[in-house]
């Protein structure tokens, strides 16, 4: 399979699970409403194994994240001649994922609810809004992704099938330790194209897409990211 495909169907599972978890919890008549950022948490590192597991399987190299991928570039960490074919895939299977989530739970988005938390099914949005604080949490956050990942791929052996778990244990602990403040977007693929699928989706009762804070999520991942493959290639 092409590297499109692969990190495009990895993408993809990513988010299905991702927002899917999310929704579960959060929209009215679910099984799982109400179940808590725990739930979510765990959600997204299943979500997180999966997906890297398919791209690494389909051929990929299961970065899910332009964050990792541009960082891995900038530092010769990753072939430049697919950095775009990565971030397209990157982009689009999470634009597809969510799409998908819709679908599942297209009866619950149709329920009256809670309009911000329909749009949390899509994308993060801060606890407490603050530009500056809420970049510093996501440039944190990332860097603990990028830099933990690396470590951990040049001291461990190989897991074969469970090769994800790691990256996959790391999410987990980002989510509950560093989540409560910006819901932990690290990603600019995750959270983008599904705030795109919000504007764009004919979602009973929804609020705007919240623009103004979605540069936040982009640039604080790509910060951190970038950070973190210095000080592991030029630092340590």
């Amino acid at each position: 399979m092409s590297p499109f495909l692969a990190e495009f169907t990895g993408t993809a599972l990513l988010i299905i699970l991702g927002a899917g978890v999310v929704a579960n919890v959060v929209l009215s008549k679910t099984k799982g409403n109400n179940s808590g950022l725990i739930v979510i948490a765990f959600g997204w590192a299943m979500a997180v194994f999966i997906g890297v597991s398919a791209s690494l399987t389909l051929g990929g190299k299961g970065h899910l994240n332009p964050a990792v991928t541009i960082a891995l570039s900038a530092f010769g960490d990753f072939d430049n001649s697919l950095l775009l074919t990565y971030l397209a895939a990157q982009f689009t299977g999470a634009f597809t994922g969510a799409v998908i989530a819709w679908i599942a739970y297209k009866q619950h988005f149709d329920e009256p609810g809670d309009k911000d938390l329909k749009l949390a099914v899509f994308c993060t949005a801060p606890a407490i809004r603050n530009p500056v604080f809420n970049l510093l949490t996501e440039i944190i956050g990332t860097f603990v992704l990028l830099f933990g990942a690396l470590t951990m791929s040049k001291s461990a052996q190989t897991l074969g099938a469970l090769d994800a778990l790691p990256v996959a244990l790391l999410v987990l602990g980002i989510g509950l330790s560093l989540g409560g403040p910006t819901g932990y977007a690290i990603n600019p693929a995750r959270d983008l194209g599904p705030r795109i699928a919000h504007f764009i989706l004919p979602i009973k009762g929804k609020r705007d897409s919240d623009w103004g804070y979605s540069w936040i999520p982009v640039v604080g991942p790509l910060l951190g990211g970038i950070l973190a493959a210095f000080v592991f290639y030029k630092v340590i």
